[in-house]
């Protein structure tokens, strides 16, 4: 293999490889809130939509319907998630390929997966 060649792709290896670590601590550091309609939830998730935190207003047991407050306290969770992967998907928008959604994306792996195509195409930045 020649050396400027494999210079080359060792520098492309490097920028996509600092590309990916960025992607990995922007995204450790979302924090999304959702709050259910009534104000008496609010849930914050992470970057993975793993559960942070979860507030519950002391007025919820005015109403004790155990069913009722398990889905709005699900529907508060799932609504912070899908706030969190909007912003995720608004990281990582430029290393996904057109078209992608922030339903559709796999924001773990796609970014990384995408710049391999990229390099295997022939090294181009879209």
């Amino acid at each position: 293999m020649d050396t400027s060649l494999h210079l080359e792709m060792f520098g492309e290896y490097e920028r996509m490889a600092e590309d990916v670590r960025s992607i990995q601590q922007r995204m450790a550091e979302i924090r999304a809130t959702a709050d259910s309609g009534d104000g008496l939830i609010s849930a914050t998730v992470g970057g993975a939509g793993e559960l942070i935190e979860l507030w519950l207003d002391p007025r919820i047991y005015r109403a004790p319907n155990s069913g009722a407050l398990a889905q709005a306290i699900t529907d508060t969770i799932h609504r912070a998630v899908e706030l969190s992967q909007e912003e995720g998907f608004a990281i990582a928008a430029k290393f996904l390929p057109s078209g992608a959604t922030a339903e559709t994306a796999d924001l773990r792996f796609d970014p990384f997966l995408h710049a391999l195509d990229r390099q295997v195409a022939g090294g181009e930045r879209q």
